[in-house]
């Protein structure tokens, strides 16, 4: 894999081209922003999402979808919520046996998939893997060490694409289980939103480590029922991504949750993000799909009660509280 196509030049899509710089291949860094390309080839910087960042002269910015595609392997770095239709554009140009690794978190909000589920019906047989972990774009760029997880069902294409991406501070792990790398990222997001509302309303380092543990087990028991497995949820992609996405306002969930718990309104802090804070979307993806499914998840589901429900912090708060006492690890 001499070449690595990436869609979406946001921040992590930028930093992920940049880790792939560093360990030799040669990146295909697709924008659907002119001004991002212009950026890249003029300034070598994407000074629209990663400003202060130079980028190896081994990226190359494209305007173009089909380019990037027909790169030895494809990273796809668009919002969760554009996975499908990314997807749908990709397929004509993708080269036969090329994986597709989908490095957005979420749950698809009008059908409740998965990412891979939403990838495989616009790409029938199509390799996928899921690239997923404790990751703050900046600190990638940076070349700080970090660890993830690389999903893939083809333990040999898994293997090649940690090999062409991995290196000294950029370290994916290895595993088979899709299912349960995807809910953890996923559903952090969500709970993330929780933390911040936590951060913003003063209530303490106590309550936010409460929601954290007690959101794992929300992970766990949603993943579980999915079909994934135990350990993945415990890991980089689950337990990994959840305490780095709810301990620092680094998050862009959990700084729009601060936001919120501060008293303001989501559609002003909304309208001042060019970046998209994927846990206000997934919220209601995930509280429909564990409705279906009879999981239970309060926290999440006070989340989506604020965001799309109209209900007042102080009463989703309360209500919170005054739910009954339970068994640990129920």
């Amino acid at each position: 894999m001499e070449t690595i196509g990436v869609i979406g030049a946001g921040a992590w899509g930028t930093a992920l081209a940049m880790a792939a710089a560093r360990a030799g291949r040669r990146v295909l860094l697709q924008a659907r922003e002119p001004e991002v390309v212009a950026a890249v080839k003029q300034r070598r910087e994407n000074s629209v999402f990663l400003p202060g960042h130079p980028l190896d002269p081994a990226i190359v910015a494209t305007g173009e979808i089909g380019e990037a595609a027909r790169a030895d392997a494809v990273l796809l770095v668009t919002p969760a919520q554009h996975v499908r239709a990314a997807c749908r554009t990709l397929k004509p140009h993708l080269r036969p046996g090329a994986p597709v690794v989908i490095c957005a978190k979420g749950i698809e909000l009008d059908t409740g998939c998965l990412m891979t589920e939403a990838a495989a019906a616009e790409l029938p047989g199509a390799t996928l893997a899921v690239l997923s972990g404790p990751t703050f774009a900046a600190e990638v760029a940076k070349g700080l060490p970090t660890a993830v997880t690389l999903a893939c069902a083809d333990a040999g294409l898994g293997r090649a694409v940690v090999d062409a991406i991995g290196g000294r501070t950029f370290r994916p792990y290895l595993s088979d289980d899709l299912i349960g790398a995807q809910v953890g990222g996923a559903v952090k997001n969500v709970l993330a939103i929780a933390c911040g509302v936590v951060e913003g309303r003063k209530l303490g380092d106590n309550a936010r480590a409460a929601l954290i543990t007690r959101g794992l087990a929300e992970i766990a028991r949603l993943g579980l029922r999915l079909g994934g497995r135990a350990e993945t949820l415990m890991g980089l992609s689950g337990l990994g991504d959840l305490t780095l996405t709810c301990s620092s306002l680094q998050s862009r969930n959990m700084s729009l949750g601060a936001q919120l718990g501060q008293g303001r309104p989501l559609a002003d802090i909304l309208a001042e993000r060019r970046s998209v804070a994927e846990g206000v979307y997934t919220a209601k993806a995930v509280v429909d799909l564990a409705a279906r499914l009879g999981v239970e998840m309060p926290i999440c589901a006070a989340v989506d009660a604020i965001l799309n429900k109209g209900a007042a912090l102080e009463t989703v708060i309360d209500a919170l509280l005054a739910r009954p006492f339970k068994v640990e690890g129920a």
